[in-house]
């Protein structure tokens, strides 16, 4: 279908998904204790999407490796899990990190972020990778600007995840998003092959969620037998964030910071 470009009265209509998505978020974080089941934490998500008028996104999302739909309202994932996490009634525990990924529908439009909670008393180089993980977002928000090519934004990101001793996951990347949840083009979170021969010129207009993940550990991951659940291949943490972001005339404009 193509890149579409929002105009501004959309792109505010997807400012309105995206308070929704981060007041979810914080939700979810004030929850995250130790004791608090990543079940528990879902279903008050699921109150809190449809009190604020939202529709989630996620629950019964199709997948075509079981032909069932996802099963939870979140994406939440411990430690090892990269992505795709399924909640269930595992008590959270002191030093886990829990990433929780939320896309909500109000009105047509739609918004998708992610953050990575700390749990109490997290070692040293999992809180290194999760402040690591957020700063290449950030890189990510301060770069983006019209006629950037997304290559130049992509090493960027990449560079400074490795230059801190992260590996970037391959396997999954960021995407269009505006009236449907996944929409073109692809938004990778390194350079690669298929990037440098597609690349992306931004223009004002364009909204990206943007969303690397990086491992304390290698960069390869696998998918567990039910079809959606994601770790890293090593067993080591994996920190995962992600923002709804509008090219603006001037940069970027992210719209699930709650604004």
């Amino acid at each position: 279908m193509g890149i579409r470009l929002k105009t501004q009265e959309e792109i505010e209509k997807m400012r309105t998904a995206g308070r929704v998505v981060h007041q979810v978020l914080e939700q979810c974080r004030s929850m995250c204790k130790p004791g608090v089941t990543p079940s528990q934490i879902d279903e008050a998500a699921q109150h809190k999407i449809e009190a604020e008028g939202g529709r989630g996104l996620f629950k019964n999302y199709p997948t075509y490796r079981t032909g069932e739909g996802f099963p939870a309202n979140l994406c939440i994932s411990l430690n090892e899990c990269v992505v795709h996490g399924i909640a269930d009634d595992t008590p959270i525990r002191d030093g886990d990190i829990v990433g929780i990924d939320c896309g909500v529908e109000v009105n047509g439009w739609c918004g998708d972020s992610a953050t990575t909670v700390l749990v109490g008393n997290v070692r040293a180089a999992t809180r290194k990778l999760c402040t690591v993980t957020e700063h290449v977002l950030q890189l990510a928000v301060e770069n983006m600007k019209p006629g950037r090519l997304w290559t130049q934004i992509a090493r960027l990101m990449q560079a400074y995840a490795e230059n801190a001793g992260m590996s970037v996951v391959r396997d999954f990347v960021g995407h269009g998003i505006g009236q449907a949840m996944h929409e073109d083009p692809k938004i990778p979170n390194y350079v690669g092959r298929e990037i440098l021969t597609n690349d992306i010129t931004l223009r004002e207009g364009m909204v990206l969620a943007v969303e690397p993940m990086c491992n304390l550990g290698c960069k390869e991951v696998v998918t567990l037998d039910d079809g959606w659940t994601v770790k890293t291949a090593d067993g080591k943490p994996s920190a995962h964030y992600e923002h709804t972001i509008a090219v603006t005339a001037t940069g970027a404009d992210v719209l699930t910071d709650g604004r």
